[in-house]
């Protein structure tokens, strides 16, 4: 099966990079690159592209996060700032980028994503939901609806195991003052 051919087997809405595609390396990117000037798929972020539903004014883009994800994996990756209050609906505020807490190096040519380095190796062991936790208590300033609705949000986050109390616990030692200090009375809020 060729490149080209191979790429008509992806389905809507999936990424594709030039190493999944059959063929050489030279040969799978020519045919990616031939498939995005034709609008069957989309450039999303350096080496990855997007087949997209087709709409009356072209293929559709992919939303922004999940290509940040694509690029970045999921391990120790989570929202900060009003991304992270967000994640809870704790804010209505609408970031002009989407924030987002690393583990490691930051990687370059990511459109409209805001990357924040964080030197903690626990929280590569952290959910996305988890990450967001640590960054309201890292900046609590972003939640708008209060300690109250932050506390009732974890609540029915570790409720509903969307959150890892034990993870978090075990990351926060990293943490700065700050953050343990509020994590502690989130504990014993969450324990009330």
């Amino acid at each position: 099966m060729t490149a080209s051919a191979y790429l008509e087997t992806i389905p809507v809405k999936s990424y594709v990079r030039a190493r999944d595609l059959p063929g050489s390396p030279e040969a799978s990117r020519a045919a990616l690159s031939r498939a995005a000037k034709d609008g069957k798929v989309v450039k999303a972020a350096r080496g990855l592209y997007f087949k997209g539903p087709k709409t009356r004014f072209g293929m559709a883009r992919p939303n922004t996060l999940d290509t940040a994800l694509e690029v970045l994996g999921k391990e120790g990756i989570g929202p900060c700032g009003f991304s992270a209050a967000r994640a809870f609906g704790l804010t209505t505020q609408v970031p002009a980028k989407v924030e987002l807490a690393i583990s490691g190096p930051a990687p370059e040519g990511l459109d409209g994503v805001k990357l924040h380095t964080r030197n903690n190796p626990a929280r590569r062991k952290l959910s996305y939901l988890d990450i967001a936790l640590l960054e309201v208590l890292r900046e609590p300033a972003v939640i708008e609806s209060g300690w109250t609705a932050f506390v009732s949000a974890a609540k029915r986050s570790v409720k509903e195991k969307r959150i890892h109390p034990d993870l978090i616990a075990a990351a926060v030692p990293r943490e700065s003052p700050d953050v343990r200090r509020r994590w502690s009375e989130l504990t014993m809020a969450l324990a009330a």
